[in-house]
């Protein structure tokens, strides 16, 4: 009995040991069957770069100032003149050609323009009047070359260290600057495109742009009009009728023209209205700072903006940019209608709220 029993222990143990045996050979068959994992080839995807728009095939470029677009590249560097605004030294000449003109405060309630060009340069500009310290320091952040006949003891010092590449006509009163004789002094010195040119020659200034301005621009007029209906706009800068604004929005022209005490503002050289695409106002901090009357004017901290363009307004704020002033909307630059613009830049103590008034 005892025989049967361990034969049949001795055949169960060897059947055991074979199970075994082919679960492990399964095991493995199946592990080496078990295919790779694919290499999956990673491919990077170029993004086509935003084409140029085209007319008659021919690529169009942006002006830099005005977002106008142009067949022309033109990458000249920006030009910033110190402009006279006192009632005297009206009708002024080359503003008509400007594609910014920053209106300020310079002493008592006189404002100067200070007019911008770089899409075109003309003939003559002018009267010219002196500098203050912040058209100085407008200047060096956007890296212009900047034109003043004149200083504020402020801005003699920042010249005379040669903050900014700069032509001035205390120094070249007669010879780069002309008087012309059917205005007195200091209502009637000109300087003329050309002239310009020779003063950045002298000084060794470049002629090409440095600083790309971070402006943003509506493909069309009909993208801007989004906001409160704005046909008629006055500007204050005081009670006086020879420094309050008045623009009126011409639907045919899609441009605001712009009258002083009744007047329409016409370039004197060419005889062209000044024609506007977008006027902005800018509230920043005044102080005056001397007997005179002349200011500081705060252009680094930004602050409340309304912005007027295709018969609508906007508010907005704005700020300081890399040397620029720009309206800025939900924290990016706010977009501007292609064209020329007004800035005004008003005291923070009056405000857009009393110096500022719009009409459907």
């Amino acid at each position: 009995m005892k025989g049967k029993k361990r034969g049949w222990l001795f055949a169960l143990a060897i059947m055991l040991l074979l199970l075994s045996a082919c679960s492990k050979k399964e095991k493995a068959d199946a592990e080496e069957n078990v295919p790779e994992p694919e290499e999956i080839e990673e491919v990077e995807i170029e993004e086509e770069p935003e084409e140029e728009p085209e007319v008659d095939g021919s690529l169009l470029y942006r002006a830099p100032f005005t977002g106008v677009l142009t067949e022309e590249e033109k990458w000249a560097r920006p030009v910033l003149a110190t402009i006279n605004n006192h009632p005297h030294a009206r009708p002024q000449s080359g503003i008509s050609q400007a594609d910014i003109v920053y209106e300020f405060m310079a002493e008592g309630n006189v404002t100067r323009f200070l007019a911008l060009f770089q899409s075109e340069l003309p003939e003559t500009v002018g009267p010219i009047r002196s500098a203050r310290d912040y058209f100085i320091h407008l200047a060096k952040g956007m890296d212009a070359f900047y034109v003043a006949h004149g200083y504020s003891p402020d801005a003699q010092k920042l010249l005379a260290n040669r903050y900014v590449e700069n032509v001035n006509g205390m120094q070249y009163d007669g010879t780069l600057f002309k008087r012309s004789t059917d205005r007195k002094a200091p209502h009637n010195s000109y300087i003329t495109g050309e002239n310009i040119n020779i003063a950045m020659e002298k000084v060794g200034a470049s002629d090409e742009i440095a600083k790309v301005p971070p402006f943003a621009f509506h493909e069309t007029v009909e993208d801007a009009k989004i906001g409160d209906s704005a046909s008629m706009i006055v500007v204050r800068f005081s009670s006086s009728k020879d420094f309050i604004n008045t623009f009126s929005y011409d639907p045919e022209s899609e441009t605001y023209n712009r009258m002083v005490n009744s007047i329409l503002t016409v370039d004197k050289a060419n005889g062209e209205q000044v024609g506007l695409s977008n006027i902005i106002v800018m509230e920043a901090d005044h102080r005056t700072i001397d007997n005179v009357g002349r200011q500081s004017v705060d252009i680094e901290r930004g602050g409340k903006a309304i912005l007027f363009q295709a018969g609508v307004a906007k508010e907005l704020e704005w700020k300081n940019v890399e040397g620029f002033l720009v309206p800025m909307e939900n924290g990016v630059p706010a977009k501007l209608v292609p064209g020329k613009t007004w800035i005004h830049i008003i005291p923070t103590y009056s405000g857009i709220a009393k110096s500022v008034t719009y009409t459907p």
